[in-house]
């Protein structure tokens, strides 16, 4: 038979086993979709498995291939009828999916599945399931956006606040014997926090400086004036106001008691600045070492504008752009939030294990603001599709790389390890996403703006 010939037989045969399909709207993002296998093709498909499997059945005293069809589909007429049964529903959903070009973000809810069953007589096998797919909206004119592009200054302190960090860096921690806690001291302690006497979180051996900063997940301002004294065996305890945000509900928005039980303290002696330091880091004098530093500033600032001018894009399409989610999220999606924020904090360079507590503790608030990560991710994945923008593996190769570099690990093991727990994908989205706003970016109109007034301006963006 020539080719031809055979192409317009496949293409008959596709058409006389086109299911009946019909979709209906399920609220917003979602779609019920019911099916109808033919009665001809139930049969059809029966005929088809036990022809199959009497050329390989082998039964008491027959030979290979010749047993009796009617025997063959009395033994064996409960596994091939589910089989058959599996089989349609598997075909028939998947050509339902494809030929209505339904975008699914999720698994399929079906209904009363198992009533869903081969017919006894005549009859045909009917199912419906309801899914969620990716909902139709406009994007906004993106033509003349007005951003505004903070004017940021390198000053001498600025330059010595790095040489100070350097010299902590470099620095070595020495035990203390003689007095209590101090502001900058390295303490190691049990923590607890509790919410009307009851323990809510807790970490051992935690790690802290004595500084503003974070204390299971809560911010102190004033910890060096809550610790002040303290000294190892003793502990102490004070009241701060979780804020709002926090990804644990018990502790979200309450008066939270905080107890340290301190262990050991060390304080932090600066490394010198002298000539076997600034050897030891590759700069013959100060003065190289400070252009260097003002150098890696200039270069963070840049990244840091960058990502200023691509939230006010975002903020915009956000605003902008009316979309109607799925009422039900599925876990899948909780998922891809969580995996979102844990890239961000690797590009952020934060060390694997705080990665891990800090994704563990965000689990928690992922289904919450899903909504508003999965509006953004459609948001961006069209503007991406508009935009004609895509990432090749050089670019996301030259990605691994500065990750792997500032994780302390091999670019082939940290892809692997991308690879295996779904972060590979997630880093390729993101590229994807920026790319797309940085091309959106360059016909916008740019504003350069002093720091105070960017500011200003981002806050009464919140309010608004």
């Amino acid at each position: 038979m020539a080719e031809n010939e055979t192409s317009v037989v496949d293409e008959q045969q596709e058409e006389a086993y086109a299911y009946p399909v019909r979709i209906e709207d399920a609220g917003p993002g979602a779609k019920k979709v019911s099916v109808e296998i033919p009665h001809d093709r139930i049969v059809s498909e029966l005929d088809k498995q036990y022809k199959d499997l009497r050329k390989e059945a082998a039964l008491p005293g027959f030979r290979v291939g010749h047993a009796p069809q009617k025997l063959i589909e009395k033994r064996f007429s409960a596994d091939v009828k589910e089989q058959v049964r599996r089989a349609l529903i598997s075909e028939s959903y998947g050509q339902a999916v494809e030929k209505n070009k339904l975008q699914v973000i999720g698994e399929p809810d079906f209904e009363n599945p198992e009533a869903i069953k081969l017919p006894e007589d005549d009859g045909a096998m009917s199912y419906s399931f309801t899914v969620e797919v990716q909902p139709e909206f406009t994007l906004p004119d993106l033509t003349g956006l007005k951003v505004r592009k903070p004017k940021i200054e390198i000053k001498e302190e600025n330059v010595d606040q790095a040489m100070l960090n350097l010299r902590e860096g470099q620095g070595a921690l020495v035990p203390v014997e003689d007095r209590g806690l101090e502001a900058g001291d390295f303490l190691t302690a049990d923590v607890h926090a509790k919410v009307d006497g009851k323990v809510v979180a807790h970490r051992h051996d935690a790690e802290i400086v004595v500084r503003p900063g974070r204390v299971l997940g809560i911010q102190v301002e004033d910890l060096a004036n809550h610790l002040a004294g303290l000294k190892p065996g003793e502990s102490r305890s004070f009241t701060v106001k979780a804020p709002d945000t926090h990804p644990s509900e018990e502790i979200r928005g309450k008066d939270v008691e905080i107890e340290v039980a301190l262990k050991d303290f060390k304080k932090l002696e600066l490394a010198e600045v002298n000539q076997a330091f600034l050897e030891d880091l590759g700069f013959e004098n100060e003065t190289e070492l400070r252009a260097a530093l003002r150098e890696q500033m200039e270069e963070k600032i840049t990244q840091d504008v960058q990502q200023a001018l691509r939230e006010q894009v975002s903020k915009h399409l956000m605003d902008a752009t009316q979309l109607d989610l799925p009422s039900k999220l599925s876990e899948k999606q909780a998922n891809r939030v969580v995996q979102r924020r844990a890239m961000d904090l690797l590009n952020r360079g934060l060390p694997q294990d705080q990665i891990l507590a800090n994704v563990e503790a965000l689990r928690a608030g992922a289904q919450e603001e899903a909504v508003r990560e999965l509006k953004g991710f459609f948001i961006l994945q069209k503007l991406a599709e508009q935009q004609g923008v895509d990432v090749d593996e050089a670019e996301l190769n030259g990605r691994i790389a500065m990750l792997a570099a500032q994780q302390g690990q091999r670019p082939e093991k940290l892809k692997q390890t991308m690879t295996k727990d779904g972060s590979l994908s997630t880093l390729y989205v993101q590229m994807r996403e920026q790319k797309a706003i940085d091309k959106v970016l360059e016909g916008a109109q740019i504003e350069e703006v002093s720091v105070e007034d960017f500011q200003k301006a981002q806050q009464e963006g919140q309010k608004a």
